[in-house]
């Protein structure tokens, strides 16, 4: 049992030469992928066996990582820069890939896909609507005029909703360091705790609370779980014993506080991953960041196979869904985000921060 908690601090886990963030990244972003070759063909999430048995898919089970590694990353992002190179840095790894999805899906996908005449596709409001509605409120749910009328969902870019409450979780960072409360190491925790117990209480008077109302709880306690194990990273130490939480969180399931129990321990288990030894080789880290193109692209040509091929299995388009998503992906990293990153090295004056960049969700 002492095998469990006697693992090496985060503090001791960051000193070495590698770790498995990256790698770990683009597996979750192609869980997602995974995920929805379910949804998008049905409508019916439940049609993924994991959502039955844990009462989440295995797309959100991959969200919850993505934002235990944020919190980790982007809280360490922050201690390491300050908030004038945090600013920078974030806005120049989110924004950039965005927009060229949602112009490339407006303009490119959309019009090429759309049941109308170019012209009347290039002059609807609806067009406008979603480029608008995505870049500025990250919008999901908005649909492109004659786009995927016949799919179970209209939506082309259904996964950005969740930089809304990245972005929420990165200006939190920001106003706590500019506050001073990420040098007390109480105050972190403290939230946590907070958004804790408030969603375990949720859980007990409403069981059956709306799907929006635990996510806006869930998203936030995963991400301030992921700044508690940075912020004390010379005291907690990693070890396999969240495999023990994950396993009573899904026994627990539909029981207060199974799913509290769980966002908990996936938020350990992610940054535990990311620092195991037998992930952290150098042959496993992947040579380009493809997981924020793989996120971001992935639901797009997952909805365009659909409506290609309305009578194609979801496992017969998922290869192909997978491979193409990690072609766009690769186009996006060498066109769009790492010369975004060069000319984030230009804004900081070419300082050599040490930061292993983050990935939106």
């Amino acid at each position: 049992m002492s095998a469990l908690f006697s693992g090496p601090t985060v503090a001791e886990a960051l000193a070495r030469p590698h770790n498995a963030f990256s790698g770990l990244r683009l597996v979750l972003a192609l869980m997602v992928v995974l995920s929805h070759a379910f949804s998008v063909v049905s409508g019916n999430p439940l049609d993924e066996s994991l959502t039955r048995a844990t009462g989440f898919s295995l797309g959100e089970h991959a969200v919850n990582g993505f934002f235990a590694v944020s919190g980790f990353l982007v809280t360490m992002s922050y201690d390491r820069r300050g908030w004038r190179d945090y600013v920078i840095a974030r806005s120049l790894r989110i924004l950039p890939g965005l927009v060229a999805a949602v112009l490339l899906v407006g303009l490119g996908l959309g019009a090429a896909l759309t049941r109308l005449p170019l012209a009347d596709y290039l002059a609807s409001p609806e067009l406008w609507r979603f480029v608008r509605g995505t870049l500025l409120s990250f919008k999901s749910n908005t649909s492109l005029p004659g786009l995927f009328e016949a799919n179970p969902y209209r939506s082309p870019l259904g996964t950005v909703w969740t930089l809304k409450y990245e972005t929420i979780c990165y200006v939190g960072v920001l106003a706590a360091g500019l506050v001073g409360l990420l040098r007390r190491r109480w105050a972190v925790p403290a939230l946590t705790l907070a958004l804790a117990l408030a969603l375990a209480g949720l859980e007990a008077a409403r069981p059956d609370m709306p799907k929006g109302t635990e996510t806006a709880l869930r998203l936030p306690l995963i991400f301030a779980a992921g700044a508690c194990l940075y912020l004390w990273r010379d005291r907690v130490r990693l070890g396999p014993w969240p495999l023990l939480g994950l396993a009573a969180a899904i026994w627990l399931q539909g029981h207060a506080p199974g799913r509290t129990l769980l966002f908990l321990s996936e938020s350990y288990a992610a940054i535990w991953l990311a620092f195991l030894p037998v992930l952290s080789q150098p042959a496993l880290d992947p040579p380009a960041d493809l997981s924020y193109g793989v996120y971001l692209y992935g639901w797009p040509i997952q909805q365009s196979l659909h409506a290609l091929f309305p009578s194609a299995s979801a496992l017969a388009l998922l290869t192909p869904a997978l491979l193409l998503a990690l072609l766009v992906a690769a186009l996006s990293w060498y066109g769009i985000e790492k010369p975004a990153l060069r000319l984030k090295a230009r804004a900081l004056g070419r300082r050599t921060l040490g930061t292993i960049e983050p990935a939106a969700p």
